[in-house]
């Protein structure tokens, strides 16, 4: 992929959300603004306009002029600390946005003959903080603006977008959900939480409030866990799963990740064969003592049946 920037906007008032810190607003205990960072993450730089906050990960700071002054102003503010060709522009309150996103609008911006691309929601509408632009013809269209009328501060983004030749990118529902309300919070929050996306966004969120960036197959996490509860103890299974993880993490020591996701795979192999014996074992186990119980019960009732009636012996009754 060629090199992009990232320009992400985050000094709006949320006026809708009471002036409440938006960017800093956590979704599956995660900042909103963390949860964009972590989709583009490979950028070769990343720019936020908007208050100094602690991120995720690094970033360069600016603000927009004046203050307030709208998202075509903080725009501006941000290209001017940029230099790659292409510009990924975010809004800082995108719980969804995915890689998968950010690479479909950055391929689609780079078709012959587009200046950019950007998302359209599902009822149709264009998203211009959800895009990826060409930075030369954006450089050029925002001075257009600047001279035409005086400044950026205040100006809507469909003048900026309708002078530009733009891909559009059908990316899903979730994509170009934004949070402009507490109405789209608890929805967002309620999301997560749903039984096909929990354990995904969970997952990533460990991985994130930890430092890791390790792709595993949870699969065969779950699987092994299945396995070690089941063969052997409940308990065994979250004691398990972290002897794996330890070992993984002595066998791959100064590896890249693709090494660390491997030993990971490989630990969980050995582990889960090992469970597997256990509980082999003890199937054994349990078929023996049911023979042996079944073979006594069979013993007692023919020794029961030889007896002789030893109440008519003792009477002395012919």
């Amino acid at each position: 992929m060629t090199a992009y920037d990232v320009i992400v906007l985050a000094g709006g008032a949320a006026k809708r959300l009471g002036g409440a810190d938006k960017p800093g607003v956590r979704v599956g205990g995660r900042a909103l603004l963390d949860r964009v960072l972590a989709a583009c993450d490979d950028a070769a730089l990343t720019v936020v306009v908007g208050g100094r906050r602690a991120t995720a990960r690094p970033v360069a700071w600016t603000r927009e002029v004046p203050r307030g002054g709208g998202p075509l102003a903080a725009l501006g503010a941000g290209l001017r600390l940029t230099t790659a060709e292409r510009v990924l522009v975010l809004s800082a309150d995108l719980p969804f946005l995915g890689p998968e996103t950010v690479d479909a609008l950055l391929g689609a911006a780079g078709q012959p003959g587009r200046e950019g691309a950007l998302c359209v929601d599902p009822d149709g509408r264009d998203q211009p903080l959800v895009a990826a632009y060409r930075a030369e013809p954006l450089r050029r269209e925002l001075a257009l603006l600047a001279t035409e009328y005086g400044g950026l501060a205040g100006l809507p983004l469909r003048l900026l977008t309708a002078e530009l030749d733009l891909a559009r990118v059908d990316a899903g529902p979730d994509a170009a959900f934004d949070c402009d309300t507490w109405d789209d919070i608890a929805a967002a929050r309620a999301r997560i939480r749903e039984h096909g996306a929990v354990l995904d966004e969970w997952i990533t969120s460990v991985k994130n409030e930890l430092g890791i960036e390790l792709d595993v197959d949870t699969g065969v996490l779950l699987d092994l866990a299945r396995d070690a509860a089941h063969g052997v103890a409940r308990p065994a299974a979250p004691l398990t799963t972290f002897l794996v993880g330890y070992a993984a993490a002595r066998a791959s020591a100064g590896a890249g990740p693709d090494e660390a996701a491997a030993a990971v795979a490989e630990a969980a192999r050995r582990a889960t064969a090992l469970a597997l014996r256990w509980e082999a074992e003890a199937e054994a186990e349990a078929e023996a003592e049911a023979e042996a119980e079944t073979s006594a019960g069979a013993g007692s009732d023919e020794a029961g049946g030889a007896k002789p009636d030893a109440g008519r012996e003792g009477t002395g009754t012919p």
